[in-house]
């Protein structure tokens, strides 16, 4: 069953009154002492990798896009053609450590808009930079080495088929007595060398330093990323919450009018 116009406006200034309570109630953490849970973030965006992510029409470095392409019908209404976002996460550093943000869930909010036309296509592009101030509210997370689950046996195997498909490899490193074919010794010594290695593998990545993440929260509550402040976030949804509690109240003082003329 569909809302009626009073209450989707009502359900509209919660969920923004809501939005702006979140944003001015919880504290800006440090990323190197961040508790685990709920936090807001406040750091320069970097790229996960070189070269950098690339926007999907302006084919401009960043750290996430989003864009639409629209055509013009024969009357003269815009029709989409295509629309998209990208899913690659990126680094935030506050100068005390860096966390991954994954942007997947993410409501993200820029002020990197732009928009041109190309023949009877309007394009628009949406953007977080390179070097942006990113404010980022969400589930912070720290995964370190030595609270990793490793599945040895599982790793053993998939380095194995990894040698098999390199058949010319495996021959030169393990087939000891030369006559083009692995003996089950020789499988043997493969599986031993693959543990080797893998225990190895194990014990460096126990050894990493711990990886901070911030992801989109397990129980609903909001996953924002912005280059727009936290104090411009929250008066725009002061204003916002305003004026759907303005149109609440305007339509429900019209009501009485409109049932009269109804009857």
């Amino acid at each position: 069953m569909r809302a009626s116009p009073l209450a989707r406006t009502l359900l509209a200034w919660r969920s923004t009154y809501r939005r702006r309570r979140i944003i001015d109630d919880t504290p800006t953490s440090r990323i190197v002492s961040a508790a685990q849970g709920y936090v807001e973030l406040l750091g320069s965006g970097k790229p996960l990798d070189y070269p950098p992510l690339l926007s999907q029409q302006h084919q401009f470095p960043c750290l996430w896009y989003r864009y639409l392409v629209e055509e013009r019908t024969d009357g003269n209404k815009w029709h989409t053609v295509s629309k998209g976002e990208s899913e690659i996460a990126f680094i935030l550093d506050d100068g005390s450590s860096r966390c991954l943000i994954d942007v997947e869930g993410a409501e993200i909010l820029t002020r990197h808009k732009s928009t041109w036309t190309e023949g009877r296509f309007r394009k628009t592009e949406w953007t977080l930079n390179i070097d942006d101030e990113i404010y980022a509210l969400g589930e912070f997370i720290t995964l370190g080495g030595s609270r990793l689950e490793l599945d040895a046996n599982h790793d053993v195997n998939a380095l194995l088929a990894e040698w098999k498909r390199d058949q010319p490899g495996l021959l030169k490193r393990f087939d000891l007595d030369g006559d083009g074919s692995i003996s089950m010794k020789e499988w043997m010594l493969a599986r031993q060398a693959a543990r080797r290695e893998v225990a190895k593998l194990h014990r460096e990545v126990r050894n990493d330093a711990d990886l901070h993440t911030l992801r989109c929260p397990t129980n609903g509550q909001l996953y924002l990323l912005s280059n727009i402040g936290p104090e411009r976030i929250s008066r725009r949804y002061l204003w916002w919450s305003i004026f759907h509690l303005s149109v609440f109240f305007v339509s429900l003082g019209a009501l009485p009018w409109i049932w009269h003329n109804a009857v």
